[in-house]
C-alpha cells in the first residue's frame, strides 16, 4: 500500500461529442494541425452537444461562446475548440452551459451547439481538442487509435 503513493495516476480524456475521430494533423488550419497550440486530436461531430472530457475546473470560456478550456485534477489543460473560424459567429450557434472557476466532471454538459448553423456558417464542424500546456514536457500523451467517438465513452486522448 504505501508504495502506491509513487504510482502516477493516468489521465483519461474521454471525447466530448460523437463522431469520427480525426488526427489534429488533417484539421485544414494551421494552429491547430501543426500543432501550435498543442498536442491533440478532433472530432467531426454526427451529433449531440459538447460534454466535459475530464473532471476538473473551467479556466476559460471564449466571450464568442466557441471554445471551453479545462484544468483537469492533475493540471493538463485542456481546449475544447467547437468548429474552425467560428469566433466569427459571435456567440451565434453556442449557448454556454457552464462558467469560469466553476468545477465540471466528465461527461458534463459545457455548451449546446446548433450544428446545422455552424455548418452554414462557419469553415468546418471539426473539434479539436487540444492539451495547450502539452509542451512543458511533464506529461507523455497517447492518442486512441479509434476512427469513431462515442461522448463519454470513448477515451481519446490518456496521459501519464
Amino acid at each position: 500500500m504505501v508504495f502506491n503513493i509513487f504510482k502516477k495516476e493516468r489521465l483519461l480524456i474521454y471525447a466530448p461529442v460523437n463522431g469520427a475521430i480525426v488526427p489534429l494533423e488533417e484539421v485544414p488550419d494551421p494552429v491547430f494541425g501543426e500543432k501550435m497550440m498543442g498536442e491533440g486530436i478532433a472530432v467531426n461531430p454526427s451529433e449531440g452537444n459538447i460534454h466535459s472530457p475530464v473532471s476538473g475546473t473551467i479556466i476559460l470560456t471564449a466571450a464568442t461562446k466557441h471554445a471551453v478550456g479545462i484544468r483537469a485534477k492533475d493540471g493538463t489543460e485542456i481546449l475544447i475548440h467547437v468548429g474552425l473560424e467560428t469566433v466569427a459567429l459571435n456567440g451565434k450557434g453556442f449557448t454556454l452551459a457552464v462558467n469560469e472557476g466553476e468545477k465540471v466532471s466528465v461527461g458534463q454538459l459545457l455548451m449546446e451547439v446548433d450544428w446545422e448553423y455552424i455548418k452554414a456558417h462557419a469553415k468546418s464542424i471539426v473539434t479539436p481538442i487540444v492539451i495547450t500546456n502539452s509542451q512543458d514536457g511533464k506529461k507523455h500523451y497517447s492518442l486512441t487509435d479509434e476512427k469513431s467517438a462515442v461522448q463519454g465513452k470513448t477515451v481519446i486522448i490518456s496521459g501519464t
